[in-house]
């Protein structure tokens, strides 16, 4: 059983929400970001989104366009992103971690030399905003020859083609989609938000983990009443923004056992 997969089964007996933070490799600074993520897994995530920096993050908003280029600006590629997690895994890491980043870099690296590169330093799967399902068969069977996930996508507009082959090559975990737009914070959550979960469990095994908007504690606990995850990023790069470069790492260790906190209800129980 993969590290995804045995991190959900454990949160599951313990009936809580699993806490996913995103955060780019490389932000802010690329000389602090090992110890920064190693505090975001000793604070309580429990799987951690990586993102590969990009030029032009299609699915991403304002704050996080920002902090990529900013981890852009800091020199990190794709290559250091796999180096990163190696390092991580060298040091005791357990905490499973993917790598979102889109196609064109991933190409441009080789589809096999990445799988290859990715097993061996630890990486558990990826997520690829800009790689359709109906297209994803060549990424899936090179991924899946080598035991990484391909997370894909599940929105509100998802068609019943789309959706059919989202549940037939999902691993690990579906990322649901709470809003149509970009990520970023958001007030409050949609209120067709329970009923869109509820409908994805009617074709799907795989745990649910919702993201884009997700911002505070409360809407943590909300969405673990019906959800398996919580996936923070906007938010949690917000936090990193608004604190003095001395006090990033106490800022974020709080904001992550605050909302690993919130985690700890009942998870779904549709």
């Amino acid at each position: 059983m993969s590290r995804i997969d045995q991190m959900f089964a454990r949160l599951r007996e313990q009936e809580e929400c699993a806490l996913i933070p995103y955060i780019p490799v490389g932000y802010p600074t690329a000389e602090g970001s090992e110890s920064l993520i190693r505090t975001i897994a000793e604070s309580g995530a429990d799987l951690i989104e990586l993102g590969v920096p990009y030029a032009d993050p299609l699915a991403d908003g304002p704050t996080i366009q920002e902090a990529s280029l900013t981890a852009v600006s800091n020199g990190i590629n794709l290559k250091s992103c796999i180096s990163m997690v190696s390092t991580l895994r060298d040091k005791g890491l357990e905490t499973p971690i993917v790598l979102m980043g889109y196609c064109n870099s991933f190409l441009a690296y080789g589809l096999d030399k990445l799988a290859d590169d990715a097993k061996e330093a630890g990486i558990d799967g990826f997520i690829i905003p800009d790689l359709p399902s109906t297209m994803a068969k060549p990424f899936v069977q090179i991924f899946e020859a080598r035991g990484l996930k391909n997370i894909f996508f599940l929105a509100p507009t998802t068609s019943e083609a789309r959706e059919a082959a989202v549940v037939e090559q999902g691993q690990g975990f579906l990322y649901c989609i709470s809003v149509t737009g970009v990520t970023g914070e958001r007030k409050s959550l949609p209120a067709e938000l329970r009923d869109f979960i509820h409908q994805a469990r009617q074709v799907t095994e795989l745990p649910l983990a919702v993201g884009f908007g997700i911002s505070n504690e409360e809407h943590v606990r909300e969405v673990s009443e019906y959800a398996d995850g919580a996936i923070v990023g906007s938010a949690l790069i917000n936090v990193i923004k608004q604190s003095a470069s001395n006090e990033i790492e106490t800022n974020v260790g709080e904001f992550i056992r605050q909302l690993k906190q919130a985690t700890r209800k009942a998870a779904a129980t549709l």
